[in-house]
């Protein structure tokens, strides 16, 4: 799992080149998608280990009347709020060149 409380991604809306973008497929479509797709992986990482850690502190109490603010909880989930946006680190990650990804109908081709 990659660490993404270093990512050096915006957490502002800011405007990208749309060739820089466009420039690893030749294909915009084609560069969203890809975005898109380690947009939604970034996103399910973030959500297990967000669950993970609120685990370490859940208290099951069968009393109702019981419920109280667990102080690390809350820290843990304002940490996570203030990371920047998933689609935000998938961006980023494509500018830096460092999402792999492959075009079957490119590679096929190759194998025959």
């Amino acid at each position: 799992m990659k660490d993404y409380k270093n990512t050096e991604a915006p957490e502002t809306t800011i405007t990208f080149d749309k060739t820089k973008i466009e420039e690893p497929t030749q294909n915009i479509y084609k560069a969203i998608s890809i975005m898109s797709k380690r947009a939604s992986q970034i996103n399910e990482d973030l959500k297990s280990e967000l669950v993970d850690k609120l685990e370490e502190f859940a208290t099951f109490n069968d009393s109702l009347e019981e419920v109280f603010e667990n102080k690390e909880q809350i820290e843990v989930s304002r940490f996570y709020e203030r990371l920047p946006k998933p689609t935000a680190m998938a961006v980023q990650e494509w500018l830096d060149n460092d999402i792999y990804f492959r075009d079957p109908e490119i590679d096929n081709d190759t194998l025959d």
